[in-house]
């Protein structure tokens, strides 16, 4: 039999391998550590999600104090994300909890959505540049009215993406801002997306936590590896082409998503 000793190291082990990962491309650990747990470890989808909104919030929250020191969060982004993101992670925990997140219904929607964001996911980073550029030649800046707005709606999007699947706030939400901003520092950008994710993920995790989705135990664990993990991968990130951790990332996703579908 294996032991309880052995099963927490590993958990250990897989959140410094995140953490690492996450700390090299700056990519969310949603995208890696949710599937990791579903297929490696054989998680029920639901605790997945809901212990890794935990692990964001606490990952998030530690970046978020360094770019308020920093000052390189626009508090102004981040409310109007949050107007979006707020509700709609309260109607969509509702939704889950109506169609009892155990249950195999909301199993296969878990599954299908978080398949559905890592393609995404994947998508952007391999041609995020791309992506803006014909944005930016077919919108191009909005009016200041309208792009209030639109950013309410990514919140929203963004809300319902991470309660169902704990994917989206990272390159998803990074690249919509850098779409609607332009003229935004990326640091701010940047900045004022990890800060949004703070409030997202902490409440959809509340809300997965009351559903009965979470392991404390199993999140304990993560965040003991995970936290070194960062700071390694911060440090190794300068010395690897930065194109080149894109495409690796973006490959190791959409392998990822084709499991969860296959």
């Amino acid at each position: 039999m294996i032991s309880l000793d052995f099963i927490s190291t590993a958990y250990s082990l897989s959140g410094l391998a995140v953490g690492i990962l996450v700390g090299m491309t700056g990519v969310g650990g949603g995208s890696l550590m949710t599937p990791l747990l579903i297929l490696m470890f054989g998680i029920h989808p639901a605790t997945a999600v809901g212990t890794d909104l935990f692990f964001a919030a606490a990952a998030k929250a530690g970046g978020t104090l360094f770019h308020g020191f920093a000052r390189t969060i626009d508090w102004r982004v981040v409310l109007r994300l949050a107007m979006g993101s707020v509700p709609a992670t309260i109607i969509t925990l509702l939704a889950l909890y109506l169609l009892d997140i155990r249950g195999t219904a909301a199993q296969g929607l878990i599954t299908g959505v978080l398949s559905a964001a890592l393609f995404a996911t994947a998508l952007v980073l391999i041609f995020h540049k791309r992506i803006l550029k014909v944005y930016s030649n077919w919108i191009g800046i909005l009016a200041p009215e309208r792009t209030i707005k639109v950013t309410i709606i990514v919140g929203a999007v963004l809300g319902v993406l991470v309660s169902i699947s704990s994917v989206g706030a990272g390159a998803l939400g990074v690249t919509a801002l850098l779409a609607l901003y332009p003229h935004l520092p990326l640091v701010r950008i940047v900045g004022s997306d990890i800060a949004h994710a703070v409030p997202l993920t902490l409440l959809a995790g509340i809300g997965h936590w009351l559903l009965g989705s979470v392991d404390l135990t199993l999140l304990g664990s993560l965040l003991l590896g995970s936290i070194p993990g960062i700071f390694i991968g911060s440090y190794i990130a300068g010395r690897i082409p930065e194109n080149l951790l894109r495409l690796i990332l973006a490959i190791t996703l959409l392998l990822i998503a084709l499991r969860l579908v296959l």
